[in-house]
């Protein structure tokens, strides 16, 4: 049995085992990052990252289509998804190339296997030890299905809809979530002829309903199909398609099911629970600081209950090096994690959503909308949509949620906004370019204060 020592030993490359890595490494700490496949995890090579490019091919093609509405004179002839895949993967590549040349020049002990935690503060891979000061989790997380839905064949999670080299005629997506919504979106784009089938109320069920009300509007528009409310009972496939039988006694036929419920904490097999490692339901817990009840031993990303987002694990990465060298960072506050849903149109917000507002404070929250149809760009951009703010009684805009092509850009000023406590008043005097989308979160802001310009009454 052989045994390397470092400050350091991370499991898991991801998002936020990477980012771990690198801080620390910049705070002068020796690390060891194991992943068993490649640096970058899911969201550089099976999620994020090629999800995105495949929604970007999306808006081309949308664009292209709609070219005439702009005097632009320009023919869609068809989508060829080899070049799709080819540019799609172009982009992974060069980042994933990116991230091994930063490993190498932080000077980071890069490890290929699979790891398991055997207690202590010590990470064993193919018969060698690596036994840190401390020691980070970050394993990820993986594709769900619903119990007696087997993944195979016409019966696909995300993973595999990344990977096809064809275009389906018609798919059912099973989920109306972030993952549901926009690969239904870059279906349709492509001409694909889509049904949604959620069990909740709503599609995007953990946005602020006035997002789910307009992005439904907006795929109604878009003849994506849906059904909410209802709840999924089987499926069957056979060499021509896959049959999906719901709740209500309808069935639904399709050439391809994804299947999109979530996704799970990828703790077992790595000897967590063995190990004494306190968990719940597969997550692995931490308190606030992200230390788990073992000494010494942290854990980050998606195997931390919460939401699952890249750059939440990016964060708390950072967090932990810099907690571990003694830099007492601030702790990561969950609702001022900025959320944005990458469909056409695209939903951003950040904060509470107006029913947690209520939960949180009464009934006495302030809430403002702010339409689109008010801001010049998004007139340019053909897109419809709206900012509505939420906004604690006698206090800060405590939730800010959007609707709209593009508006995951201003996410960003949101994010400050939330996090800086601003009152409207505090807001309404910034000054935002014109013509700009951001001046959609100006024109709502000088309203709630008071001082409405471009809004109708």
């Amino acid at each position: 049995m052989t045994e390397t020592s470092a400050d350091l030993v991370i499991l898991g490359g991801g998002s936020g085992g990477y980012a771990a890595a690198f801080r620390a490494a910049e705070l002068g700490l020796s690390v060891t990052l194991i992943e068993k496949d490649k640096l970058g995890g899911t969201c550089l090579h099976r999620g994020c990252i090629p999800t995105k490019a495949l929604l970007h091919a999306a808006e081309v093609a949308d664009e292209t289509r709609d070219a005439e509405s702009f005097g632009v004179k320009a023919v869609l002839e068809g989508i060829d998804i080899a070049g799709v895949n080819k540019y799609k993967d172009g982009i992974v590549s060069r980042l994933y190339k990116g991230l091994q040349g930063l490993a190498k020049a932080h000077k980071v002990n890069l490890v290929e296997g699979t790891g398991t935690f055997v207690g202590g503060t010590t990470v064993e891979v193919d018969g060698t030890r690596y036994t840190g000061k401390n020691v980070i989790l970050a394993t990820g997380s993986y594709s769900k299905t619903l119990p007696g839905l087997e993944l195979g064949g016409r019966v696909i999670a995300s993973e595999q809809a990344l990977s096809l080299d064809y275009i389906p005629k018609k798919v059912i997506v099973l989920g109306g979530g972030v993952i549901g919504v926009e690969f239904a979106s870059v279906w349709a784009s492509f001409g694909v002829d889509v049904t949604i089938v959620e069990a909740l109320p709503r599609l995007v069920p953990n946005e602020d309903e006035y997002a789910s009300k307009q992005l439904e509007r907006a795929f109604r528009r878009r003849k994506i199909a849906f059904k909410t409310g209802v709840r999924f009972t089987g499926a069957k496939q056979d060499d021509d398609g896959v049959s999906v039988s719901l709740e209500s006694g309808e069935t639904l036929e399709a050439d391809l099911l994804l299947v999109a419920v979530g996704r799970g904490p990828n703790s077992a097999g790595h000897g967590y629970e063995e190990a004494g490692v306190k968990m719940e339901r597969g997550f692995v817990l931490t308190d606030d600081r992200l230390r788990t009840n073992l000494p010494n031993v942290y854990a980050v990303g998606d195997i931390v209950p919460g939401l699952q987002l890249a750059h939440r694990g990016f964060q708390q990465g950072i967090f932990v090096a810099e907690e571990i060298a003694g830099q007492e960072p601030r702790v990561i506050d969950e609702s001022g994690i900025p959320r944005v849903t990458y469909s056409h149109p695209e939903v951003a917000s950040v904060g509470l959503t107006e029913s947690q507002a209520k939960e949180k404070y009464g009934s006495d929250v302030t809430t403002f909308t702010y339409d689109l149809g008010g801001n010049g760009k998004s007139q340019i951009l053909k897109t419809s949509g709206g900012v509505k703010l939420i906004k604690a009684p006698e206090g800060p805009v405590v939730g800010v949620h959007m609707v709209g092509d593009r508006v995951g850009e201003l996410i960003g000023e949101a994010q400050l906004i939330y996090s800086w406590e601003a009152f409207p008043e505090d807001v309404a005097p910034l000054i935002h370019a014109h013509p700009t989308q951001t001046e959609a979160l100006g024109e709502a802001f000088l309203a709630l204060a008071g001082k409405p310009l471009h809004v109708h009454s």
